[in-house]
């Protein structure tokens, strides 16, 4: 087995384990920690495809800011056993069966194709971020300079709207 077969096989399990948890946790803050593992270990699955943007991206918006939005409402919520709702046993059944489903499309879909192990062979330079800036800033340039101005104008608009005016003092 190659290495990068290994690591791939290893992130795998970690990802399943760490998903499983993420369902079958009883405290909501575990879950979420579980979920922030599967998200580093998509990550990792990303950067073994050789697309080190999206790895990044996927670690500094849903690892980073997403997860810590779901801790701070799970803790602002202050869930515990009593003020959880109880789920019936229809609707595991019916979670079952539709995670089963998609285990099934999934498994129906990667068997014609050969699966990820034979996109992690390719050696290419598609994702990477130098290629990704170097047609960012010669093709797209003006596109990429117009978005930064409607990004500076929101900003601004959101300061304008946000600042409090001070009511003149009546005596």
């Amino acid at each position: 087995m190659h290495i990068t077969e290994i690591l791939f096989w290893f992130l795998t399990s970690l990802s399943l384990f760490s998903a499983l948890m993420v369902v079958f946790s009883s405290n909501p803050v575990y879950s979420v920690l579980w979920l922030i593992l599967v998200f580093f270990t998509i990550s990792g699955h990303y950067i073994l495809m050789n697309a080190q943007f999206l790895a990044i991206v996927n670690m500094i918006v849903y690892a980073g800011a997403i997860m810590v939005l779901f801790l701070f409402v799970i803790m602002f919520m202050n869930m515990n056993k009593e003020s959880e709702p109880q789920k019936s046993n229809w609707l595991r059944l019916a979670a079952a069966v539709s995670g089963g489903s998609l285990m099934l499309i999934l498994v129906a879909a990667l068997k014609d194709n050969g699966g990820f192990i034979n996109s992690l062979r390719g050696e290419g330079n598609i994702g990477l971020i130098k290629n990704l800036g170097k047609v960012l800033f010669t093709q797209y340039v003006v596109p990429f300079e117009i978005s930064s101005i409607l990004f500076l104008s929101a900003m601004v608009g959101a300061v304008v709207l946000a600042k409090k005016e001070k009511s003149p003092v009546v005596s």
